[in-house]
């Protein structure tokens, strides 16, 4: 007969296996298998442009598909997702808009992305862009400026696309 704890440890096993079973991504399930599930199509960004405007410059990103969640952060540095080399924008203060789950490069592998990769901007607020990763499932670009960064976000629809826009340096204390 089997001692209790001895019973627990083996039914922990026998979860534990069934749960890694369970975690295995279908991209590792060979294609036309029984167990190949399809994927869902991840949205892809296709290209980033920017405009000045009376008093504040817009920064558009375009996607094809659902628009996924975005975050934008402040950070010291600009770096290159994966490699972690630095990103050679000019600026005092930059931004990191991060899109995911997103690809700037479809199934295959090929770039959908059209923008440029690393820019330098004339604008009043926005000094610079680049697109700094592609990698595992996010998208991201960093944006460069001289003056600390007021600015607010917005999501537009058909078609797809994010949008920041950042207050020119001399109307950023006006109401």
């Amino acid at each position: 007969m089997l001692r209790p704890p001895r019973l627990a440890a083996i039914a922990a096993g026998i979860f534990l296996i069934a749960g890694v079973g369970a975690t295995i991504p279908a991209s590792a399930v060979a294609p036309g298998s029984a167990a190949a599930a399809p994927t869902l199509a991840a949205a892809r960004v296709t290209n980033a442009r920017w405009g000045g405007h009376r008093s504040f410059d817009r920064l558009v990103i375009d996607v094809r598909g659902t628009l996924p969640p975005v975050t934008v952060r402040p950070v010291r540095t600009l770096r290159h997702d994966g490699s972690g080399s630095r990103v050679p924008l000019a600026g005092k203060y930059f931004l990191e808009i991060k899109l995911s789950p997103a690809a700037a490069h479809d199934d295959r592998g090929r770039s959908v992305y059209r923008g440029p990769k690393t820019v330098r901007i004339w604008l009043p607020a926005l000094k610079g862009l680049a697109l700094t990763g592609d990698f595992e499932g996010a998208v991201t670009f960093g944006a460069a400026f001289d003056a600390k960064p007021v600015f607010r976000t917005a999501r537009m629809h058909s078609p797809e696309r994010f949008v920041l826009d950042v207050r020119h340096p001399s109307t950023a204390c006006r109401a």
